[in-house]
């Protein structure tokens, strides 16, 4: 018991004192360890630097590059005026009042297409800022337009989503991305609406009571009005890039290449399907930073010192999100954590989409991860929640659809590591913007969750 309420309490802490604004590099360490005490699970130098670091330096070792080509992507095209470009037609074309709406359907397009959200964040902060700006929009209601758009249905309910968090139930199930597509649609449906309806409602009281975009020393390249732009095909290529070049290598090209050598003990004796998604990204993201730079030659005024900003850019988010990685890896090590996993499991017996749904979202907060908390579940209870499922003749695509959608819900709080990427990326905190984030991106999707279960116990999978 007394394991329990360490985990617990180190959850508790981490949240809180997350949100009152202290690093999460020196929290997630601390409060790990706090949770190993308690439990009296074991040593604690030897977690620390044995689970704890391992998983942090795993995590390193596997997304350094994406967040380092990320975060250049994200500054080259704001110093370049792409960014600017773009938005300024978003401004025309979609109106200054659908701002918001405007950066959700930017992030949803980029991530349904396959581009890592972290990079998203990177590219499309810059928009966000000037498109903002412009129309008046408080800068606190970033963070969640941002999310609304890649942390939510594109990543968890949109059939044929290449996002991990559709990919994982596909070898426990037996089933394919494109699992229960109609209830995906209506559960995005619910995310994309809902979310919109908050934000709007949120911004526009805002707006009537007087608060404006702000002051922000994080935005003087956005807000030069008298520089000179490149056109608007022109500043879009290289998102287009990113996209298209991400399917083409991942479908068609890096699939015919001879990667035997993987198996090889010194390339980590691996298979392609382990690598084939970081190296599409990497790909598409080195043509389109190619792209960029050679298309607009002229417009840079410094780009040494762009290409310098953008890997210092890179630095904090990624070892914000690590650490939580490594958070998560200490908390699933813990004897105590299998108490926590049985007692979700036991919740609902006669339904296992609702017991599956409770102990996918349970673990995704307890670790701060979709993903995380998915691999969790789904490895020791998978095989249990189909035998569950087979037996009451509910199809695995739902199970799948489920598991999916209930990682995306409560993964999302505030010692999330995409929530402090993004509040880092954005140069916000969570006392300003995180509210506004917990609305679209955790309760919003539990509740189009709900709706799901409900309608699948009610009329199956379709």
């Amino acid at each position: 018991m007394l394991g329990v309420l360490g985990i617990i309490l180190s959850l508790a802490l981490l949240m809180m004192l997350a949100y009152r604004g202290i690093n999460v590099l020196i929290l997630a360490p601390l409060m790990s360890m706090l949770a190993v005490l308690l439990g009296g699970n074991g040593p604690l130098l030897a977690t620390y630097t044995q689970i704890y670091m391992e998983s942090l330096g795993g995590y390193l070792v596997r997304y350094f590059p994406l967040f380092l080509l990320g975060a250049i992507f994200g500054r080259l095209m704001d110093d370049s005026g792409s960014a600017r470009a773009i938005s300024a037609l978003i401004v025309r074309r979609v109106g200054g009042r659908r701002a918001i709406l405007a950066i959700v359907f930017a992030c949803a397009i980029l991530t349904y297409g396959g581009v890592s959200l972290f990079v998203v964040a990177f590219a499309v902060f810059p928009i966000a800022a000037s498109l903002f700006q412009e129309s008046g929009v408080p800068k606190r209601f970033i963070p969640a337009a941002i999310a609304l758009g890649s942390f939510t249905f594109t990543m968890t309910a949109l059939p044929g989503t290449p996002a991990i968090q559709n990919a994982i139930p596909m070898p426990f199930f037996g089933t394919t991305p494109f699992a229960a597509p109609i209830l995906g649609m209506i559960g995005g449906a619910i995310m994309l609406g809902g979310g919109m309806l908050w934000l709007n409602t949120r911004s526009r009281r805002a707006m009537r009571a007087g608060e404006g975009y702000g002051k922000h020393l994080d935005e003087s390249a956005c807000a030069e009005a008298g520089r000179g732009l490149p056109t608007f095909w022109l500043a879009l290529t290289p998102i287009v890039i990113v996209i298209v070049g991400n399917l083409v290598f991942s479908a068609f090209l890096i699939p015919r290449w001879d990667t035997s050598y993987l198996a090889e003990a010194k390339y980590g004796e691996t298979a392609l399907k382990s690598v084939v998604g970081i190296w599409s990204i990497l790909c598409g993201l080195t043509l389109a930073l190619v792209t960029l730079i050679v298309t607009q030659w002229n417009r840079w005024k410094d780009l040494k010192r762009s290409l310098n900003r953008g890997t210092m850019d890179s630095l904090l988010p990624i070892f914000n999100t690590a650490s939580e990685v490594g958070y998560g890896a200490v908390i699933a090590s813990l004897a105590a954590f299998v108490v926590v996993r049985d007692l979700v499991v036991n919740l609902a017996p006669g339904n296992p989409l609702i017991s599956e749904a409770v102990a996918v979202t349970t673990l995704a907060g307890i670790t701060g991860s979709a993903s995380g908390g998915m691999s969790i579940a789904l490895s020791t209870l998978g095989e249990t929640y189909l035998r569950m499922a087979e037996a009451a003749g509910i199809s695995p695509e739902l199970l799948h659809r489920v598991a999916s959608m209930a990682a995306g819900a409560f993964d999302t709080l505030p010692h999330n590591g995409a929530v402090i990427t993004l509040l880092a990326i954005t140069n916000l905190t969570h006392q300003k913007s995180y509210a506004d984030i917990f609305a679209v991106a955790v309760v919003v999707p539990a509740c189009a969750t709900v709706v799901v279960i409900t309608l699948g116990s009610l009329l199956g999978s379709f």
